[in-house]
């Protein structure tokens, strides 16, 4: 049996277990994603801000 990852419901479609969400899941994982994605930086990014900061 394939279980969901966030909630654990049982999958049923062939699409669904391939994602391992179901597909109300697959909104909030990719919502989820995204917004973690977007706060994300760079390690270049990060040395100059600490260079800008150093000075």
């Amino acid at each position: 049996m394939h279980a969901c990852k966030l909630c654990g419901k049982k999958l049923k479609t062939q699409k669904s277990i391939d994602d391992g969400y179901g597909p109300v899941c697959k909104k909030k994982h990719d919502a989820a994603e995204a917004e973690f994605l977007k706060r994300q930086i760079t390690l270049d990014e990060e040395m100059e801000y600490q260079l800008k900061v150093e000075r």
